[in-house]
């Protein structure tokens, strides 16, 4: 029985890989009921913290390329939540802002962020989540990760090529040795 084999260490890669796929999946689900995808939360918490971005400034904040981007905000645009307006010192391009409705579901994206979190880390008191927070900033910053920006923007919108090299490069990577 797999219960009675002796324990051994599971890589900590592969447990970040595990619950990130988890998380990410079940980020995706709550978000579904707003109509939202990841990708789509992201932009709109970038755009409540720096309303007038250009497309192309928030592009380099995401790491991804700018016309990647103008989909993403097509999307957003056409379910109202946010508006292109006209750059009063670049009329080549535009200023990006959240609409009145933007800003409600971005409430609502907070409220399914914080029990999103509280569900992921019900497992551990406050101090170990401090604690896991902290660590886990520490390896982001060495592998030079941006700050709060998923980097899964930087394939957004890919080539189908790209996506097949991805899935190729994914089904070689190891499994947990457990």
């Amino acid at each position: 029985m797999d219960s009675e084999r002796p324990s051994r260490p599971t890589f900590i890669s592969f447990l970040l890989a595990q619950v990130g796929s988890h998380a990410s999946k079940q980020f995706a689900k709550r978000l579904f009921s707003l109509g939202l995808a990841p990708p789509h939360a992201g932009i709109l918490r970038r755009l409540a913290q720096s309303s007038g971005l250009s497309q192309r400034e928030l592009a380099t904040q995401l790491g991804m390329h700018a016309s990647r981007l103008v989909a993403v905000v097509d999307e957003l645009e056409s379910l109202g939540l946010v508006v292109r307006e006209g750059n009063a010192d670049d009329r080549r391009s535009y200023s990006l802002r959240l609409t009145a409705k933007g800003a409600e579901v971005m409430g609502e994206v907070g409220k399914i962020s914080k029990q999103h979190n509280e569900e992921i880390c019900a497992a551990l008191n406050p101090e170990e989540r401090e604690t896991l927070s902290s660590l886990l900033q520490r390896i982001a910053d060495q592998q030079g990760l941006i700050r709060g920006v998923h980097p899964g923007y930087a394939a957004l919108g890919r080539r189908a090529a790209s996506s097949r090299e991805d899935d190729d490069i994914k089904a070689k990577q190891p499994v947990d040795p457990d």
